[in-house]
């Protein structure tokens, strides 16, 4: 009951598992991929 109350009042603050720290972690990794990708794309087209 606490916890929701607390949660209510604007605290999200928790401690996240293993599994969720894996998956953000693969998530950002990925994603920065994607925008190395972009960047050396929009790169060689302003180069063209």
């Amino acid at each position: 009951m606490e916890a929701g109350k607390r949660r209510l009042a604007g605290d999200t603050a928790r401690a996240a598992s293993l599994g969720e720290v894996t998956s953000l972690s693969r998530e950002a990794r990925e994603l920065k991929e994607v925008i190395a990708e972009q960047t050396l794309e929009h790169r060689l087209l302003k180069k063209a």
